[in-house]
């Protein structure tokens, strides 16, 4: 079994699927203060900085230099600038001049395009040119390759860019876009870039562009920002300064030779130069290669070197001029390699990424590790590959052209079999990967049988494992694109369910849903139902996580019936939690108690004792929705026993968390404060902060409740302080709730409502239902103590609309009472004392005391008030009883005063 669906209510960051699902949970049931669950806006962040053996989950938003959105992170993702480059004076001081005139006026700088023909050295050009310029853009220097013109890459789409970009610059891949409106996604997207950059000064090469369109949503909305565009074609809008890069002049040309061979100019022949450079057009590239040529061969002349490309040109006939000019050289320069690093170089024309290192190579062309290492050294050294960070490999567009056609002459079977062979090295180094990332106990895709001979990167920690997944992303989803058109079908669903568990932590979710896709059909075409409902369940939860719920449901049940085909109870059971978790996330809670239990049925039958832990997990999660604590209680207190057995210490630790916002709302305080301590303190052990910002909302909202004002206004300042510095926008809207009650409580109402409304204009944002109604409610109160009725009271209403399309019965009890208790501060007890009613009978519903404490004394406040002193008293001494047990002191004394 390849899928890994497990249920939302549970936990671990190790555990990528339930994260998204924590989102959802805290975006419907954010009321009463009770919001613990939030992993996943952040969620993320910890995934992928790693937890305590790895970078500290700090700056959710992929931090690779251990530094968040909320920090100041600096991007510095230049290629290597090149020992080869030669005299551009004029166009480098014109490029500089421009930037430095515009940057002293305080004008915004223009967008730069160099154009020119292939080879001409246009990227060298821009590179170099950023790495001169650098110290301008302090706030970053980035490269982005459009694949405008890569042999057998589409151009990389603006969309698919701008993830990269945002993900790279530190937004949460949660915060990031998604959706199937390309055009909007794309839209939001630039939206979201333009914002991160607005006062920042970056520096961004957009190399290879294909067109205009293409580049346009990547440019940043800031003045500060320099862009860099380079192009074959002619990009030209009324802001851009457009510098046309040409062929070398002939002087310059012959410089970069000499320079390269190696050779002292006089012992070479200038007219032989001059006429060596003029055959391959005074190309910067072909200028390379040629006299890379000469530097290896000491014993030739440069008359040797001319006699030999003369002859590569004739060889080349058939070609076109320009073509035949930069071709020879390619030609002469391959011929002259042994023959075992040709067939390598020939293989290299098979790979369907960008980008290698010396594994791929190695996958390729059926050889050690140690042996790609030196041939692709060779081959750089040789100037027909180039060297980007971190020991990676990339050839020119020209070249890998090249490469491909050399490929083509041989049998057609050499390009299928290149791509079985790196396909199979990517599903080895993924079970590796896996190994790290996913949660222990969990399925994890084995490595295909044929691997024992496969040399796989050492990962030795999760950061080393998601940094490698990163890097090899774009390249894995080139080669399942490969194998797709190629009819390997097998290898297909095999890489997609490898790359799964990575996909949903990282995102983006849209790239997923493509991937899923893909993998289903594939299924279906080699009749594998098992497989199909591993795509179809993948992409449920993929869909879910978008909030997609229909399309969630409509994958999920699909799974269900293949899984059912095949008789996989497992995945049948995995397909139904998350059923379960997308009908709770829509408040059907009915049908998600259904699914939760028909799939804790089968996890006990088949014994998989993590699935049973998730499905307990889950099920009282829906329960305690439906107001049902006590058994919300017992199911998530199995799944904590479960956990405990299994050494799982973040299911561990977000069942006692859980379980202290269902105490919470029982009144069981003390009992509350403790179980969310024990779950802070595991998280702090764990060194995820996230959690831990979670952990302390909760306990500030338990120290609230039982009186210690500022206890709970230090909990949740803390926990504002971490959610600010993560970039984490719901919990951080969660901490201003918090503080807006606590100032509501405390008599400055005016402030409350300014914290107020500032959650609700963000929950509003977050499409979180549960919190905007969590605002609503207290704004109510709030605008009530100032005067403002009519606004409390349209606050009530929507607040009470969405609770009760959620099903949220405790919340409803709440808001109920704060709108009867402004009721009877407005004069109007009758009123007020049917509301108290209506919220008397919920919170006994369901075992609310804290509402049906607060229910009693408004009852026993308005007969007081109707009917005189002396009346009432019944309820408020029960109010008094209730109170007294759940330690709520000061409202004790408020009605002890009252009837003394």
């Amino acid at each position: 079994m390849t899928t890994m669906l497990v249920g939302l209510v549970t936990n671990a960051v190790s555990d990528e699927s339930r994260w998204p699902g924590w989102l959802g949970w805290l975006q419907e049931h954010a009321w009463f203060s009770f919001v613990v669950l939030g992993v996943a806006m952040a969620g993320l962040t910890a995934l992928l900085a790693g937890l305590s053996e790895t970078r500290p989950p700090t700056p959710p938003g992929r931090p690779e230099d251990g530094a968040g959105p909320g920090a100041a992170q600096v991007l510095r993702s230049l290629p290597r600038d090149t020992a080869a480059f030669t005299d551009r004076a004029a166009e480098l001081e014109r490029l500089v001049g421009s930037v430095r005139a515009s940057q002293e006026r305080g004008e915004g700088l223009p967008v730069h395009v160099i154009d020119g023909m292939p080879g001409v050295g246009k990227t060298t050009f821009a590179v170099h040119a950023g790495h001169l310029l650098s110290e301008r853009f302090p706030d970053g220097q980035l490269f982005v390759n459009l694949n405008g013109h890569t042999p057998g890459r589409t151009p990389v789409q603006a969309g698919e860019a701008l993830a990269s970009l945002l993900a790279a610059a530190g937004v949460p891949t949660q915060q990031i876009p998604v959706g199937d409106d390309v055009g909007a996604i794309t839209e939001a997207r630039a939206a979201m870039w333009r914002s991160r950059l607005a006062d920042k000064k970056a520096l961004l090469i957009l190399d290879n562009a294909a067109s205009y369109r293409q580049l346009e949503p990547l440019l940043p909305g800031g003045s500060g920002c320099l862009v860099l565009v380079t192009s074959r074609k002619r990009l030209v809008a009324n802001e851009e300064v457009v510098m046309s890069v040409d062929a070398l002049p002939p002087d310059h040309a012959v410089e970069l030779f000499v320079r390269l061979s190696g050779r002292p100019a006089d012992a070479l022949g200038r007219d032989v130069v001059d006429e060596l450079v003029r055959l391959c057009g005074c190309l910067p590239l072909g200028v390379s290669l040629l006299a890379a040529r000469l530097r290896h061969h000491p014993s030739w002349t440069a008359e040797d070197l001319r006699g030999r490309l003369v002859a590569a040109r004739d060889r080349l006939g058939e070609l076109r001029a320009g073509e035949r000019a930069v071709t020879a050289t390619f030609d002469l320069s391959y011929r002259d390699l042994p023959p075992e690093r040709q067939r390598f170089f020939r293989q290299l024309g098979f790979f369907p990424g960008t980008d290698l290192d010396p594994h791929v190579g190695a996958a390729l062309a059926e050889v050690s590790v140690v042996v790609a290492r030196r041939h692709l050294e060779a081959l750089y050294d040789d100037h027909l590959i180039d060297e980007h960070p971190g020991s990676r490999y990339r050839l020119h567009d020209l070249l890998r052209d090249y490469a491909r056609g050399l490929a083509a002459e041989g049998d057609s079977m050499d390009h299928v079999q290149a791509v079985q062979r790196v396909c199979t090295y990517y599903l080895a180094a993924l079970a590796v990967a896996n190994g790290h990332t996913v949660r222990s106990g969990a399925a994890v895709p084995p490595a295909p049988d044929d691997t024992s001979r496969v040399e796989t990167p050492v990962l030795e920690s999760r950061a080393d494992a998601l940094s490698w997944l990163e890097t090899e992303r774009a390249n894995i989803l080139a080669c399942v694109r490969r194998a797709n058109g190629l009819a390997l079908y097998d290898l297909v669903v095999r890489l997609a369910a490898a790359m799964a568990p990575f996909l949903r932590q990282a995102g983006p979710w849209d790239q997923a849903v493509a991937l899923h896709r893909t993998a289903a059909e594939a299924a279906r075409h080699t009749g594998d139902q098992r497989a199909r409902g591993d795509a179809l369940a993948e992409l449920g939860v993929v869909r879910r996580f978008m909030a997609a719920y229909p399309q969630a449901i409509e994958a999920l049940n699909d799974a269900v019936t293949a899984y059912e085909a095949v008789d996989d109870r497992r995945g049948k059971a995995e397909a139904l939690n998350q059923l379960g978790i997308v009908w709770y996330l829509t408040a059907d809670n009915e049908d998600a108690a259904r699914a939760q239990t028909e799939a804790l049925a089968l996890y006990r039958e088949l014994g998989y004792r993590l699935g049973q832990a998730n499905a307990l997990a889950d099920l009282g999660m829906t329960h305690r929705q439906m107001s049902r604590f006590d058994a919300a209680v017992e199911a998530q207190s199995e799944a904590l026993a479960i956990y405990r057995e299994l050494g799982d210490r973040y299911g561990e630790a977000n069942s006692l968390r859980d379980l202290g916002v269902v105490h919470c709302l029982m009144g069981a305080y003390d009992l509350a404060a403790r179980h969310h301590q024990e779950a802070f303190d595991i998280y702090l052990e764990l060194d995820d902060r996230v959690h831990q910002a979670y952990a302390l909302n909760e306990l500030g909202v338990v120290r609230r409740l039982t009186g210690d004002i500022e206890g709970a206004r230090t909990a949740h300042s803390q926990a504002l302080t971490h959610f600010t510095e993560l970039g984490e926008r719901f919990g951080r809207a969660n901490s201003v709730r918090h503080l807006g009650v606590a100032e509501r409580v405390t008599g400055d109402a005016a402030e409350a409502i300014r914290l107020l409304e500032e959650a609700l204009d963000a929950y509003r944002e977050l499409g979180s239902r549960g919190g905007e109604a969590a605002s609503l409610s207290e704004l109510g109160v709030a605008r009530g103590i100032v005067g403002e009725r009519d606004g409390a009271i349209e606050a009530f209403q929507r607040g009470l609309g969405i609770l009760r399309g959620l099903g949220d019965r405790c919340g409803e009890a709440e808001v109920l009472n704060h709108w009867g208790m402004l009721l009877l501060t407005s004069d109007e007890p009758t009123a007020a004392r049917r509301h108290f009613g209506q919220a008397l009978t919920l919170a006994r519903d369901i075992r609310c005391p804290l509402e049906e404490a607060r229910a009693l004394e408004g009852i026993g406040r308005c007969d007081w008030t109707v009917d005189g002193p002396g009346h009432g008293v019944d309820s408020l001494r029960a109010a008094v009883t209730v109170y007294r047990r759940l330690g709520v002191s000061a409202s004790v004394d408020d009605i002890e005063r009252l009837l003394v």
